[in-house]
């Protein structure tokens, strides 16, 4: 059976991470990825810096850019893929989530179900957690 990751990051995400841990004022390892009630759609995506990392988290890695997502985040994560993107009016990660549902028109919310585990099993794909 082959190796399923919570969540997958582009070549720009993973530059990304690898510059905001580089920046950051603070020693840092990673980003932390999450969900939270809020918006208007019902859910928003957290993004936090993280100094040190939960052992509950899992850890996905890219190019030597880790990001860590919350455990309570993972059902609803599993299959996204992270970008970045630069446009005229904003910049920003942006989650390619096949678990949304919809979205507020300005962008910052959405409406998230459980993933299907069933549907990615028979992908044939495992859902492994990523070893620290």
């Amino acid at each position: 059976m082959g190796r399923f990751e919570v969540m997958t990051l582009t070549d720009k995400a993973a530059d990304r991470v690898k510059n905001l841990v580089a920046a950051s004022k603070e020693p840092a390892v990673g980003l932390r990825i999450g969900i939270k009630k809020g918006g208007c759609a019902g859910m928003e995506y957290t993004v936090d810096l993280v100094s040190d990392f939960d052992s509950k988290d899992d850890m996905v890695e890219k190019d030597g850019a880790r990001v860590y997502v919350a455990p309570e985040a993972v059902l609803f994560l599993l299959g996204t893929e992270m970008d970045f993107e630069t446009t005229t009016l904003r910049s920003g990660f942006v989650f390619n989530n096949p678990n949304q549902t919809s979205a507020c028109g300005c962008g910052e919310s959405v409406e998230l179900k459980p993933a299907d585990l069933q549907t990615l099993a028979d992908r044939g794909g495992a859902v492994v957690r990523a070893e620290t």
